[in-house]
């Protein structure tokens, strides 16, 4: 198998629907590894988990959707 059919094949699901059990079997796996992530995961990675914090006191979520300063 060629690099530029490896990489299509790791950047192109239709592409990669179509290679036989063999050729999947060949290519080798993405250097940027597994990239496979839970709610969970994902939330805790874009800050939505838990309670948010700011940097001011009087800061609240409902004054940053006012788009008014909230933090110095």
């Amino acid at each position: 198998m060629s690099k530029i059919d490896v990489v299509r094949a790791w950047k192109d699901p239709s592409y990669r629907g179509g290679l036989t059990a063999e050729e999947i079997a060949r290519v080798p796996s993405h250097p940027a590894g597994l990239v496979d992530l839970t709610d969970e995961e994902l939330k805790t990675a874009s800050g939505l988990a838990g309670i948010p914090q700011t940097t001011s006191p009087g800061c609240t979520l409902s004054e940053t959707y006012r788009r008014s300063r909230c933090c110095p």
